[in-house]
C-alpha cells in the first residue's frame, strides 16, 4: 500500500491559517518594504503558521514569475585570506537580512571574464569582487572591495574583524541600493585599506617587504 501522499502547504494555506490576504504574507515572508506596515506581532503569526505548516517556498517558480533570483555573487582570487574571509562574513549577515542570497566563486586573472559571464547567466542580479579584477563589459551591478596590502602573519584582532565585517556590510548595501533602484548599470569601488594600527606595525607594507627579503 503506497503511502498517503501529504498535502502541501501554499501561500494561500499560511494566509487562511492566519486570516490574511495571500500578498500581505507573501510582504512578511519575503521581508518586502509593503512588510514595513504591518505590526510585529501580525508577522510573527505569520512566521509561526509558515513553520507550523512546513510551508516551503518555490525559490524557482517565484524567480520565474518575478523575473528575480535575488541572488548576489561574491568573487575573489582567495577566500583564505582572514581579511577577505572577514568581509565575506559581512557580506553573508547583511544579505541575510535583506532577503538575499550569496554564492561564492574563486576568480583569476586569466579566466575572470568567462567566469563571470557564467554568474551572470546562472541568474545573479550582481557581483561583489573582494580584491579581484572583473571584466568592464560585465553588464552586471558590481561592487569593487579594494583591501590592499595584508599581514598574513599577523593575526587580526578584533577590533579588525569587526572593521571588515563592516566593510562587507557596507558592499552588501551598495550592491542592493544598485539593483533595486532602477538606473544604467554601474560600478562602485569601496577602498578598504585596513589602518596600520590592525596589524601592531606602523609600516605593514614594509614589514612584508622585510619578510619576504
Amino acid at each position: 500500500m503506497l503511502p498517503e501522499k501529504k498535502s502541501v502547504a501554499n501561500l494561500k494555506t499560511v494566509a487562511d491559517r492566519v486570516g490574511l490576504a495571500p500578498c500581505s504574507v507573501s510582504a512578511v515572508l519575503n521581508n518586502t518594504l509593503a512588510a514595513r506596515a504591518i505590526p510585529q506581532s501580525t508577522k510573527e503569526r505569520v512566521f509561526r503558521a509558515a513553520a507550523e505548516l512546513n510551508y516551503r517556498p518555490n525559490l524557482w517558480a517565484r524567480s520565474l514569475r518575478t523575473k528575480r533570483t535575488r541572488m548576489i555573487a561574491a568573487v575573489a582570487s582567495d577566500f583564505g585570506r582572514a581579511p577577505v574571509a572577514q568581509v565575506v562574513a559581512g557580506v553573508q549577515a547583511r544579505l541575510q537580512r535583506m532577503g538575499y542570497l550569496l554564492a561564492l566563486g574563486s576568480i583569476g586573472v586569466s579566466d575572470s571574464g568567462q567566469f563571470c559571464m557564467q554568474l551572470q547567466q546562472r541568474g545573479m542580479e550582481g557581483i561583489i569582487a573582494i580584491d579581484a579584477v572583473v571584466p568592464r563589459s560585465l553588464e552586471l551591478p558590481t561592487a569593487l572591495v579594494e583591501l590592499g596590502y595584508g599581514a598574513p602573519s599577523a593575526p587580526l584582532t578584533q577590533t579588525a574583524r569587526a572593521w571588515l565585517a563592516g566593510v562587507g556590510e557596507s558592499a552588501a548595501e551598495t550592491i542592493v541600493e544598485q539593483i533595486e533602484k532602477p538606473g544604467s548599470v554601474h560600478t562602485r569601488t569601496i577602498h578598504a585599506k585596513l589602518p596600520p594600527a590592525f596589524f601592531g606595525t606602523a609600516d605593514p607594507a614594509a614589514e612584508l617587504a622585510r619578510e619576504s627579503a
